[in-house]
């Protein structure tokens, strides 16, 4: 009987501890895990086994990403030239790449000098190192915008791990990026407490809020194709342009990969056939 009392006891306290441990996780003010809200997924031109990029898009993100972002953020891995998959001509190419100018050299002299950008020329950075990007944004780098929409994501557990390998689902990254653009006009919770110098997100990965400011409003970017000119539409295009320049060869590897389930079917097939065929008259 002592024995069952005790028993009784230790799980009324496992039952209590448990309960003081998800009532503290489910405390609003005092989140455990990050983000605090999911990401929104969204529809994607490029989503599932047979998504191809919309270059229109594409070339809506690119002007997002050199009036807004391009201030802050670098794309050192991005060069001039692959902007013809967004379907620019070599002549638009040399233009835009124009636009900007690089420190180059040393020269004959021995002294760097700048020149109009190149084709081969990548994205510059806007700022000269690390340590200067840190202190003119308050102690924090910017990431490098080149990779980003494949290195940021949120983990979807196992259940949605296993359905994602059917659906092929890959766009985390810029559902990501896209809720995080976005979220910045929510209001935090009653008694949370938001670091000085920080912007309160519930779609930030690494906490409660981050120091880079709400970079986008309505009418900020002009679209010469009668786009909705709104903070969504801007984070949906620039989303799709940095998932673009992370893979800008999605379209060609999805493809390939058709192929070769194709070719592994019909393969297949034919030696089930040939096996048939050459086992036909041999008794079991």
């Amino acid at each position: 009987m002592k024995k069952i009392l005790t028993s009784l006891a230790l799980l009324g306290l496992l039952a209590a501890g448990t309960a003081a441990i998800a009532e503290e996780e489910h405390n609003a003010a005092a989140p455990t895990h990050f983000p605090i809200d999911e990401p929104k997924e969204m529809s994607w031109s490029f989503a599932g086994p047979f998504g191809t990029y919309d270059k229109a898009q594409l070339q809506r993100g690119l002007k997002v990403y050199k009036e807004v972002c391009s201030a802050c953020h670098s794309m050192n891995l991005v060069a001039f030239r692959t902007l013809e998959g967004l379907g620019y001509s070599d002549a638009q190419v040399k233009t835009l790449a124009a636009e900007y100018t690089i420190h180059d050299g040393p020269n004959d002299a021995g002294d760097m000098f700048d020149r109009p950008g190149k084709p081969s020329d990548h994205f510059p950075a806007p700022f000269a190192n690390e340590q200067a990007a840190a202190s003119a944004n308050g102690g924090a780098a910017p990431p490098d915008m080149s990779l980003l929409a494949k290195a940021r994501g949120v983990e979807r557990g196992f259940r949605r791990f296993v359905f994602d390998i059917f659906t092929q689902y890959a766009q985390g990254g810029p559902d990501y990026i896209h809720s995080l653009l976005t979220g910045y006009d929510q209001t935090p919770p009653a008694g949370m407490v938001i670091p000085e110098g920080t912007h309160y997100n519930p779609y930030f990965l690494s906490g409660v809020s981050l120091k880079m400011p709400k970079p986008l409003s309505d009418g900020q970017v002009t679209y010469d194709d009668g786009s909705p000119q709104t903070v969504d539409q801007y984070s949906r295009d620039v989303s799709a342009f940095l998932m673009w320049a992370a893979e800008p060869h999605l379209e060609d590897r999805k493809k390939t990969g058709f192929r070769v389930l194709v070719f592994l079917a019909l393969f297949g097939a034919l030696v089930y056939m040939t096996k048939r065929k050459v086992w036909a008259d041999v008794a079991h």
